[in-house]
């Protein structure tokens, strides 16, 4: 998925939410024809672990509608990661991937050194769509990799008070994903069934983590939370307590700090301005390649703010 904002920093106000807890409010975003929570990057926290872009969007009705249409667009520095609760996208891409997702099942694209791809609802589409589009930077030890495509349909499940534990990537309560990581790190869903549930839910104390909730609501170590909040959780901690009516759903995000200054402009993360302005010349020359299937064009580089680029972290 793609930002329509050239510069994906934005303000937060972090409240204390309990001890050393921190919460925030999403802002409002718009990816192509989608409206989106936007919960991450904020101007105090680029990333979490390696987590660096969080955005919510629906459930929306798109019944007789096109549903998303996100046209091509280049990526470099990250691996996007495309998880449904409802509906369901199709992703294509430059490498000449073609893929339909539905809940449950990940999409990875790996960008490293460049890749550009589209989503959008098939033709045939399911009625409500409901999803998260996340992206992991690439430590800079593997941010120059060769682009990659992964679909894994069935991922692993753990029982824990209640809750459905789906791993998307790294492992959790015994749980691990296949999908490929360049850093430690943790993503999975919380899913509550047709009753509450409770439950003390396993964290590495070397991660710092995020939660927030997708449907419904939660308590997370007291602090109560409704969509388009995000709680953070730093370092140290062994376990989080979280508890959710039924129906409700969470997603757990962490890792290992990075330890490394982002420069995220539009679609790219990378390190220094250069890097920025090699990447949108080389898409504005066609470098990234094509998006085969899509129709349509592919989405314009917004203008180059060299000064704003070149503004101190």
């Amino acid at each position: 998925m793609s930002t329509v904002d050239a510069d994906v920093e934005v303000p937060d106000v972090p409240v204390p939410a309990n001890n050393d807890l921190e919460l925030t409010e999403a802002r409002e975003g718009h990816v192509g024809t989608i409206t989106v929570r936007r919960m991450l990057p904020l101007r105090t926290r680029r990333s979490v672990g390696a987590w660096c872009f969080i955005d919510h969007y629906g459930p929306m009705d798109v019944d007789g509608m096109a549903g998303m249409n996100v046209p091509p667009h280049p990526h470099i520095g990250l691996q996007t990661v495309t998880w449904l609760l409802t509906g369901n996208v199709l992703h294509r891409d430059s490498l000449g991937s073609e893929q339909l997702i539905r809940p449950g099942q990940l999409n990875l694209m790996t960008s490293g050194r460049g890749i550009a791809h589209a989503e959008e609802s098939p033709t045939e589409h399911d009625r409500v769509l409901h999803g998260v589009q996340l992206w992991v930077a690439l430590p800079d030890a593997s941010r120059r990799a060769e682009p990659a495509f992964e679909h894994h349909a069935d991922l692993p499940t753990e029982g824990l008070g209640g809750f459905e534990i789906s791993v998307l990537m790294g492992e959790l309560a015994g749980a691990s994903s296949p999908a490929t990581a360049f850093s430690p790190i943790v993503g999975a869903q919380l899913s509550a069934g047709t009753r509450a549930a409770s439950a003390m839910v396993p964290l590495r104390p070397d991660y710092e983590h995020v939660i927030f909730v997708a449907t419904g609501a939660a308590e997370v170590d007291g602090v109560r939370m409704h969509p388009g909040q995000l709680l953070y959780l730093p370092t140290g901690r062994h376990e989080s307590a979280v508890a959710a009516p039924a129906d409700s759903t969470l997603l757990l995000l962490g890792g290992v700090p990075l330890g490394e200054k982002l420069l995220m402009w539009w679609n790219f993360v990378a390190r220094t301005p250069d890097e920025i302005e090699a990447a949108t010349a080389a898409w504005r020359a066609g470098e990234f390649g094509p998006v085969g299937g899509y129709r349509g064009d592919p989405l314009p580089a917004p203008p180059l703010d060299a000064a704003r680029l070149r503004m101190p972290l």
